[in-house]
């Protein structure tokens, strides 16, 4: 009978012990996972009005058609979704 209290006992406490470490290690894993995310939402951000100027400039330069200046501005966005991507993955 002490044999199995004791076995409850150490089962228990190593029960205790493990949800313990994993509540101490999920809240930081969480804000560092919170941080990636606003920084790629920052970059990608950043990027739009990056996107805009140059089909701006293009469009004042009349090098290209619009359709072409329209494509510049998606592979300048497609860029900062991949600087993005990079970031949080």
């Amino acid at each position: 009978m002490k044999i199995v209290k004791s076995a409850l006992h150490s089962l228990a406490g190593s029960v205790l012990l493990a949800s313990s470490l994993l509540l101490v290690t999920n809240p930081g894993l969480a804000t560092e996972q919170a941080q990636q995310r606003r920084e790629a939402r920052d970059t990608r951000q950043d990027t739009r009005p990056e996107a805009r100027q140059e089909k701006v400039d293009c469009r004042a330069a009349n090098q290209k058609s619009n359709a072409a200046c329209r494509q510049d501005k998606r592979d300048t966005k497609q860029d900062g979704r991949q600087q993005a991507r990079d970031i949080k993955y």
